[in-house]
């Protein structure tokens, strides 16, 4: 984590499920200052109460939506990790101009900052459902994704690099299926499931972090960072839950298949097949370069071994012991008693 220690770092979306395990991972490898911003003035109050070392945290309250306040809060910053999002599939889809106002214009007002400010580097956080996206959280995020790569294009004299990554369902993050399904079984049932075969990416939040940090070490500018990652089924994860964590017989919980919500797909996808030609692959991630000529993007000759796109339907879900296993890594995150 050489490229961290010593830095003063920003992260959006700081108070977040990732971007708090950032900022932790962050004062822990020696990051001189940590700058978390924010729009959530109790979570800002929380992570103070949580982080012992509050000498190197700061905690500013703002938005990205305002560009006088990212101003600020870049100001001598040499790293910035953007994690702040409207992420909820359902309620973008409802609300589909506030997710154009924070995906994209939010992402496009700290792209701008960055630059005034002449950062060293700047990795933003996206989701599998950017890729080929049928939602309106997806399309706003693979925007998203190209307004930061687009930077290293037109950022001109500066040496700023931005990159981003890209990741499926972090175990126990704010919102996600995994604690949805513990609190409602902890509350005797039923527990809702969308679609028993509905298939999704899956990784423990510290891959996810890992891999934050990782392209932020490997990166020349202008790549999409890919995890590897198991799959699961949402009726085995459900059913799998219900037997781990029922209080009393799992018979007495029952599940309730109310169907898919708007924006939602059946099976996700990491890469598409129009993404494949531009991929290069890695032991534990594909890495996809722009289409757009970037002089700066060191380009590797490495080709990918997929031949067409990489979707969940395609790999076989983890067994209910695997699933288990990866809930439990994670213990109080996953199961939701902090969110």
């Amino acid at each position: 984590m050489d490229a961290i220690r010593g830095k003063q770092l920003l992260v959006t979306g700081g108070c977040g499920s990732i971007g708090s395990q950032i900022t932790k991972r962050a004062l822990n490898e020696g990051a001189d200052t940590v700058r978390v911003l924010d729009n959530d003035e109790a979570a800002l109050f929380k992570l103070q109460q949580e982080i012992d070392d509050t000498s190197r945290l700061r905690t500013l309250l703002g938005d990205i939506r305002d560009r006088d306040r990212l101003r600020f809060a870049l100001e001598g910053i040499d790293i910035v990790f953007h994690a702040a999002a409207l992420k909820h599939v359902e309620l973008n889809e409802y609300n589909p101009f506030e997710s154009v106002r924070t995906n994209v214009q939010g992402t496009q007002n700290l792209i701008r900052a960055a630059l005034e400010e002449e950062v060293e580097s700047f990795v933003g956080i996206s989701t599998d459902k950017a890729s080929n996206p049928t939602s309106v959280m997806g399309a706003t995020k693979l925007l998203s994704e190209r307004l930061v790569i687009a930077a290293n294009w037109y950022k001109g004299h500066r040496n700023t690099q931005f990159s981003c990554v890209r990741f499926g369902n972090v175990i126990g993050s704010s919102g996600s299926v995994i604690p949805l399904f513990y609190r409602q079984i902890m509350a005797g049932g039923p527990v809702t499931v969308t679609d028993p075969e509905m298939t999704r990416f899956i990784m423990p939040i510290n891959e996810a972090v890992d891999l934050v940090f990782s392209a932020n070490e490997q990166m020349n500018g202008g790549e999409v960072f890919v995890f590897k990652m198991p799959t699961f089924e949402v009726g085995t994860l459900a059913e799998t839950m219900i037997d781990a964590y029922s209080p009393e017989s799992p018979d007495d919980i029952e599940i309730d298949i109310i169907g898919p919500r708007p924006g939602e797909r059946k099976h996700e996808k990491l890469l598409s097949e129009d993404e494949l030609k531009n991929t290069v692959e890695k032991p534990n991630m594909f890495v996809i370069y722009p289409d757009i000529d970037l002089s700066d993007c060191d380009r590797q000759d490495e080709t990918v071994s997929l031949t067409n796109e990489y979707t969940s339907e395609k790999d076989k879900p983890l067994p209910p012991k695997e699933l288990l296993d990866m809930i439990e890594q994670t213990d109080t995150i996953a199961k939701g008693v902090n969110q």
